[in-house]
């Protein structure tokens, strides 16, 4: 008990550290005036692009390491589906945004299941025991079912499934297939952003935004998931 507090000290410092340190680099490359400026901004969504046409598998790498990296360190998924459309598209950044979030949930998986699986009981299973025969019945449908409605912050969502013992197998394919929904909405919201930066030469209004079929449409689906994910919610863990 007393090593797995320290490794979680270890890991929290880790993450302060690699925050403020991308903090610093950024703001010595980039002012709160560059990010308010759209011609900014534009010059380097133009630039980054350019960058993607001839180094898509070098982007590609790097960022399916960044977000594993990021998932470890107790990250959550908005940033990367929003970012992941925004690098690499609605259908390609899909497909890469679930795999990288899946492949780190599931070795954060393994690490909790290993080294924190008393700690992750003591706190979490008087709450949650009552899914425990549920994941026994039928564990891979009620794992996708489980990572479909959500409701649970992504890093706990992540560990949880410590108390069921789900297999490695059931957990990753029920992972991507659930998640799949969701970060599809997402990751279109992302590319819709870079869309409708490149389309435009001035700054749009928050009208223009909303009003934009690219991005109105996701925020529908969204709203309509959410609507979904409470119904079942409720149905499921009352």
């Amino acid at each position: 008990m007393q090593k797995a507090k320290k490794i979680k000290l270890f890991l929290g410092l880790l993450y302060i550290f690699i925050i403020i340190s991308f903090l610093l680099l950024f703001f010595s490359k980039f002012s709160i005036s560059d990010l308010s400026s759209f011609e900014i901004i534009k010059k380097n969504t133009d630039a980054l692009n350019a960058f993607k046409g001839s180094n898509l598998l070098l982007l590609s790498l790097s960022f399916i390491l960044f977000t594993i990296i990021w998932v470890l360190l107790l990250g959550f998924g908005s940033p990367i589906f929003l970012m992941g459309g925004f690098l690499f598209g609605k259908w390609f950044g899909t497909l890469i945004v679930t795999f990288s979030l899946t492949v780190g949930a599931t070795m954060l998986y393994i690490i909790a299941n290993y080294m924190f699986k008393e700690l992750i009981i003591n706190k979490f299973y008087k709450k949650f025991s009552k899914l425990s025969e549920k994941f026994k019945k039928n564990e891979f449908n009620f794992m996708f079912i489980y990572r479909f409605i959500g409701g649970i912050p992504f890093f706990i969502a992540n560990i949880l499934p410590c108390l069921f013992k789900v297999k490695i197998k059931n957990y990753f394919f029920a992972t991507f297939l659930g998640m799949l929904p969701q970060l599809f909405i997402g990751t279109s919201l992302g590319s819709s952003i870079e869309k409708i930066i490149i389309q435009n030469d001035k700054m749009p209004t928050f009208f223009d935004i909303i009003s934009s079929k690219d991005v109105y449409y996701p925020l529908i689906a969204l709203t309509f998931l959410i609507l979904v994910s409470i119904y079942l919610r409720k149905k499921i863990y009352k």
